[in-house]
């Protein structure tokens, strides 16, 4: 039997649907969700994804704007930048795209950011408090990831997941969440990566597998048992000749073999990465909800 597909787009269309409500009141209230993105200079590939995050913002009504700085910018005059949209009462989400050229040091620019306008969840700040527990914003495609589950109406009490990959963006963020004593968590958590011996021992075992190397259709058939989830969030390009592109894209999940063994799948495109965009939203939209708490505590 065929595996589900678990679809992304159709559970973040869901999402912003009452997404719309919550932003709709703090309109009432006088507030408008201002999300802010800068973008360092002309990579393809994350021109397309802020292109997406722009029109999702603009498709719900919050203030989105794009501030694009050359190959050459100065770590200095980032620096100054995000001095400014920390201050702006506006902005309440601020994004700095990455990868950042070589110039700048990633991690200076990450904690510069206002741990309360990190809708990206990379602060160290933010963090901190997802280890311990507290609430705080979360890394956009691991909230997305937890939120598939939740709405998929997938049991991950109990469960044994195995995350492929261990990036600051995916794989460790989302072991954190997984393991804790929460909705769509509490789960037993293994984190395999390319230091792991003997991958398939790891995998065989995973009631719920997360491909997140980001390499092409690694996850085969013969790597998995019967039943099993799988969340593939790898986007892989990959050569096709009958494709008009010349190209297609993939995940880290063979799709074909392993949809014949497990009892849900996400598909590439369409599963995870609508998710992500989707969760920048809910955590800029969650951002002016504490801005205005705070106004009227202090007002």
């Amino acid at each position: 039997m065929a595996a589900k597909i678990l679809d992304g787009k159709k559970i973040a269309d869901d999402i912003k649907k009452s997404l719309k409500d919550e932003i709709s009141a703090l309109k009432n209230r006088g507030c408008i969700p201002g999300l802010t993105v800068v973008m360092i200079g002309a990579n393809p590939a994350s021109q397309i994804y802020v292109n997406m995050k722009n029109k999702a913002a603009s498709e719900l009504g919050i203030n989105s704007a794009t501030v694009n700085l050359p190959e050459d910018t100065s770590q200095s005059k980032l620096l100054g930048l995000i001095a400014a949209l920390n201050e702006d009462r506006g902005i309440h989400g601020i994004l700095v795209q990455l990868p950042l050229p070589p110039q700048i040091d990633e991690q200076v620019i990450i904690t510069a950011i206002d741990p309360a306008k990190d809708v990206d969840g990379f602060h160290p700040v933010n963090r901190g408090k997802l280890v311990i527990g507290e609430e705080t914003f979360v890394p956009c495609t691991p909230l997305g990831i937890q939120k598939l589950l939740i709405h998929s109406q997938i049991e991950t009490s109990g469960k044994h997941v195995v995350i492929v990959g261990r990036s600051r963006i995916v794989g460790l963020p989302l072991a954190t969440m997984l393991v804790q004593k929460n909705q769509g968590a509490n789960s037993t958590v293994t984190v395999c990566h390319t230091g792991t011996s003997n991958l398939l021992h790891f995998t065989k075992q995973a009631d719920i597998l997360i491909a997140a190397m980001g390499k092409a259709e690694i996850i085969t058939g013969d790597m998995i048992k019967d039943g099993v989830v799988v969340i593939d969030v790898g986007v892989n390009r990959i050569e096709d000749r009958s494709s008009d592109k010349g190209y297609r894209i993939v995940g880290d999940v063979e799709f074909d073999s392993v949809r014949k063994k497990a009892s849900a799948i996400t598909p590439v495109p369409g599963g995870v990465g609508p998710m992500t965009i989707t969760m920048l939203i809910y955590n800029t939209v969650t951002s002016a909800k504490h801005f205005m708490r705070a106004s009227s505590s202090t007002g």
